[in-house]
C-alpha cells in the first residue's frame, strides 16, 4: 500500500522515530582491518538531495565523514563569489561536491576540483582544514627542509589572519556539476554579499561528469566495425527518434507517460507530460508529478518556443481578491521579486509552473516556511523571528490586510501575466516593459554564439 511506503528522502527530524540510516561493513583506509560505514539519505532546506557518510573504526579509532550530492548534474555549472566581511560570513553554511574549486585571491590560495570529498562545512572550515593540510607533518619537515618549513609558516599565518583580524575577502567556489551551494542568512531578501552566476559547460567539462554529446558517441561507434555496433544498439534501452516520427498536430491533445522520480523524496512515479497553447501568448509543455509515498504534487511548464529576442518584466498589483485570480505562466528562467518584504527569488527556485498571483504567493510562502534553515532548532531566535514576520506578510497580501507588488523579471521572455482590461483598454496594475538583455544575461541563457556588441551593457 501507498501509505506503508516512506519516502527515500527524508529531512532531519527528531519527532520522526523511523528515520533510516544503513549500516554496512567496509575496509578502514588506516588499518586495513572492518569498520563500519553509516549512510543517510537526507536533504539539505533550500539545496538539494544528499547522502551522508560515517565511518568508524573499532580497532584503530579512525573516524572519517563525509558528503555526496544525491540529485542529478545540473544543466549548468555554478560559480559563487562570496566576499567575507565579518564573523557572520565566516559561520555561512557551505555545501560543495567532489568537483568544486575554492580559491581565496587575496591569499593566493587555490583548492583544485575533486582534490577533496564533498562536505558541509563553513567558511571558516574551508580556511581550517586548509591550515590542517597545510601543516601535516610541519616537524619532520623542519627538519629535513627547513625553508620550505618556514614558507608554509609565513603562509598558515596568513590564513590564520583572515579570519583572526576580521580581513574582508573573496571566496570563489566553482563547481561544474553545479551542485554547491552557500547560506544565505539575509533570506528570503537577496544576499548582498554574494553573487551567483551560472555557465555553460565546456566539453572536457562534460566529460569529466561523465557526460558525451550524441556527436561524440556517433564518432566513436563509427570508429567500430558495423555490425558490432548495431549489435550493441540493440542492447540499448533508450533508442533515438527520428525527427519525423512525432510532428506538433500529433503532439497536440497527447498526453505522454514516463517514469520518473519524486522531487521532493526522490521515490519513483509518474509524470504526465502534455503540449497545450496558452490563449494570447505561445505553446508550452505542461508537466505533472504525483507521487504515492510522500503526496507530492507538482507541476512544470517549459516554454514549447526558442528564446525570444528581448527579455520582459511585469509587476502586477495586488489590491484586491480579482487581482489575485490573474493567470500567470511563470518560465524556469523567471526571477521574482515582492518589493514591500524586501523578497527576491531565484529563478530555479520554484521552477516554472501555471497558476495564479496567489498560486504564486502560496508557494513562495510555503518554501519560505517548510524549507528554510530559519525555522530550524539550530537558527537563533532573532532570525526566527525575521522569518517568521515575512511569513505573515504573505498571509496579510493574501487575505487583501496588505497591499503589495509581485515583480516577474524573465530575460528569456518566456513568462506572462494575464491582463484584465478588455480589448483595447489599459489594466493600470500591470505594467509590462521589455528589455534588452545583458552580456551576463546571455551568457546564463546560452547564448554564447552572439555577437557582444549587440548586447547592451
Amino acid at each position: 500500500m501507498a501509505e506503508d511506503k516512506k519516502p527515500i528522502f527524508r529531512n532531519i527530524d527528531g519527532d520522526d522515530p523511523d528515520l533510516e540510516a544503513t549500516d554496512i561493513e567496509s575496509a578502514c583506509m588506516n588499518c586495513f582491518r572492518s569498520g563500519r560505514t553509516r549512510l543517510l539519505l537526507t536533504k539539505i532546506p533550500f539545496f538539494k538531495e544528499i547522502v551522508l557518510m560515517s565511518f568508524k573504526c573499532e580497532h584503530c579509532g579512525y573516524e572519517n565523514s563525509e558528503i555526496q550530492s544525491a540529485s542529478e548534474i545540473q544543466k549548468k555549472g555554478v560559480r559563487i563569489e562570496l566576499t567575507v566581511q565579518s564573523a557572520e560570513d565566516l559561520n555561512r553554511r557551505v555545501v560543495r561536491s567532489d568537483y568544486t574549486s575554492v580559491s581565496i585571491p587575496e591569499v593566493e590560495l587555490e583548492i583544485p576540483s575533486q582534490s577533496q570529498k564533498g562536505d558541509i562545512t563553513t567558511i571558516e572550515g574551508i580556511i581550517d582544514r586548509t591550515i590542517r593540510g597545510l601543516t601535516q607533518d610541519q616537524e619532520n619537515r623542519k627538519q629535513e627542509h627547513p625553508d620550505a618549513a618556514a614558507e608554509i609558516e609565513a603562509y598558515v599565518e596568513k590564513l590564520t589572519s583572515l579570519k583572526e583580524k576580521q580581513i574582508n575577502f573573496t571566496v570563489i567556489l566553482e563547481d561544474i556539476s553545479g551542485n554547491s551551494f552557500v547560506e544565505n542568512p539575509s533570506a528570503p531578501s537577496l544576499d548582498p554579499n554574494c553573487k551567483i552566476h551560472h555557465f555553460e559547460r565546456q566539453k572536457e567539462q562534460d566529460q569529466i561528469l561523465g557526460i558525451y554529446c550524441p556527436a561524440d558517441i556517433t564518432s566513436a561507434q563509427e570508429s567500430n566495425d558495423n555490425t558490432e555496433n548495431s549489435k550493441s544498439q540493440q542492447k540499448h534501452l533508450l533508442k533515438p527518434i527520428s525527427e519525423d516520427a512525432w510532428g506538433l498536430d500529433d503532439l497536440h491533445g497527447e498526453v505522454l507517460q514516463f517514469q520518473t522520480l519524486c522531487p521532493q523524496c526522490g521515490s519513483p512515479c509518474e509524470t504526465n507530460m502534455k503540449l497545450t497553447n496558452i490563449p494570447h501568448f505561445k505553446e508550452v509543455v505542461i508537466m505533472a508529478t504525483v507521487c504515492d509515498v510522500c503526496g507530492s504534487k507538482t507541476n512544470e511548464v517549459k516554454s514549447g518556443g526558442g528564446i525570444e529576442e528581448t527579455g520582459i518584466r511585469f509587476e502586477v498589483k495586488v489590491e484586491n481578491k480579482e487581482d489575485l485570480t490573474r493567470d500567470v505562466l511563470k518560465s524556469e528562467t523567471c526571477s521574482l521579486k515582492i518589493p514591500e518584504l524586501e523578497c527576491e527569488v531565484g529563478p530555479s527556485a520554484l521552477g516554472g509552473r501555471f497558476t495564479t498571483i496567489e498560486g504564486i504567493l502560496v508557494a513562495m510562502k510555503d518554501q519560505l516556511q517548510d524549507e528554510s534553515f530559519f525555522f530550524r532548532d539550530s537558527a537563533d531566535e532573532e532570525s526566527k523571528k525575521r522569518m517568521g514576520a515575512v511569513v505573515n506578510k504573505f498571509d496579510k497580501i493574501m487575505a487583501l490586510e496588505l497591499k503589495a507588488t509581485l515583480v516577474l523579471d524573465d530575460p528569456a521572455g518566456n513568462s506572462y501575466v494575464q491582463s484584465l482590461a478588455e480589448g483595447d483598454d489599459i489594466d493600470e496594475k500591470l505594467i509590462i516593459a521589455k528589455y534588452e538583455r545583458t552580456f551576463d544575461q546571455n551568457e546564463e541563457l546560452g547564448l554564447n554564439d552572439m555577437k557582444t556588441e549587440n548586447y547592451q551593457e
